[in-house]
């Protein structure tokens, strides 16, 4: 049986490998060659491109493949009110992945967090002024402006104890999901690495040694989206990615979800989980069992991270065993993570890419009609 309602038996979780056309005015925009509305002439040209695809291969909900970003989360976050991004020197910092660092940029709480307004509230509106399928939104979760850095990277004078940050990031982060429901988002995702990453042993310990106790913080975390998901519309369907790091095709995080499922599922108020199951780094379906009727799960079960093509068979066995832990009209199908978080993208050919998500809507058809 087909959804009529997001997440779609066939779907992707948001980012798409930048076109050539598109890095080059990115690069010329940079030098100081062109100017923001050339560049934002070339953008538009290559999101109805890119929406033009997906529409082609029967993706029923697509996205504007974050062309217009730099990185997944920092491009959100360093526009609320109270946030401050800065740039490290050329090749120093950034975020550590297995064998490579992504761009150094850090954010930073300086003022009391807000929402006043949105520069991807037009982003959104072109896409869906673009499309007749269901026009998809992806935001960083709230946890991401904390996750990264911790108490050191917000101010004491502006947030003396951490519940007021809490409180204000999820006050701000209602602001948005209403301006995007205003603006006619009914398709919203929430990218999240915080809840995948305390299944690792590694980033529970980094998370101790700075202070935080990765026993309390999903539970903090949780309540933050809840917050800033109790005024949506009850016909605006909001998912949530799960992603244990994807940068030119590396990874920083392991382990299965067993920590961290029965809360994930049962106490965020979500409609759908986007959720890594391309290796074995993820573990089991186990943590299945814990979902509750009416919710979805979206298995991440081709990768993003290399070009070679699944077998079609060898995912339809997947999805059968899957379904021994939930029902399998709660399930869907999907890249394990986005192609390009951040605009150098993974290492795979457009092509790839473009077959990988072809073969997507194939086995979703064969599998539930």
């Amino acid at each position: 049986m087909q959804r009529t309602t997001p997440p779609f038996r066939a779907d992707m979780v948001g980012s798409l490998l930048r076109t050539q056309a598109l890095k080059e005015a990115r690069a010329r925009r940079e030098a100081g060659q062109i100017s923001a509305e050339e560049l934002r002439a070339v953008e538009d040209q290559e999101i109805r491109g890119i929406i033009a695809k997906q529409e082609a291969i029967g993706l029923k909900a697509v996205t504007d493949g974050e062309f217009r970003r730099a990185f997944w989360h920092f491009d959100f976050l360093e526009e609320l009110q109270g946030v401050t991004g800065t740039w490290g020197e050329p090749g120093a910092g950034g975020v550590a992945f297995q064998g490579a660092h992504t761009k150094p940029k850090v954010l930073n709480v300086t003022g009391k967090l807000g929402f006043s307004g949105h520069p991807m509230i037009e982003h959104f509106r072109f896409l869906k002024a673009n499309t007749s399928r269901a026009a998809k939104m992806t935001i960083p979760s709230p946890s991401m402006l904390h996750y990264r850095g911790g108490r050191k990277q917000i101010d004491e004078k502006v947030y003396p104890d951490m519940e007021g940050f809490y409180d204000d990031l999820g006050s701000a982060y209602a602001g948005a999901v209403n301006a995007f429901a205003d603006a006619g988002c009914r398709y919203l995702q929430l990218d999240d690495v915080s809840f995948a990453y305390l299944c690792d042993p590694d980033q529970r310990q980094m998370l101790k040694d700075r202070g935080d106790d990765p026993e309390k913080q999903p539970a903090i975390y949780a309540g933050m989206i809840n917050k800033a998901v109790a005024g949506r519309p009850g016909d605006m369907a909001v998912t949530m990615h799960m992603c244990r790091g994807n940068f030119r095709s590396t990874f920083i995080a392991s382990g299965g979800y067993e920590p961290v499922a029965e809360l994930l599922f049962n106490t965020i108020d979500i409609d759908g989980y986007f959720m890594e199951w391309d290796t074995d780094r993820a573990g089991g379906f186990e943590p299945l069992r814990f979902l509750p009727k009416g919710k979805a799960i979206v298995l991440g079960l081709v990768t993003t991270k290399t070009g070679t093509l699944e077998k079609k068979d060898d995912i339809r066995r997947r999805i059968d065993e899957a379904a021994k832990y939930c029902d399998i009209d709660q399930l869907c199908l999907s890249p394990q993570c986005g192609f390009a978080s951040t605009e150098e993208g993974n290492v795979l050919a457009e092509e790839e890419q473009w077959a990988k998500l072809k073969m997507i809507v194939e086995i979703a058809e064969e599998v539930w009609g």
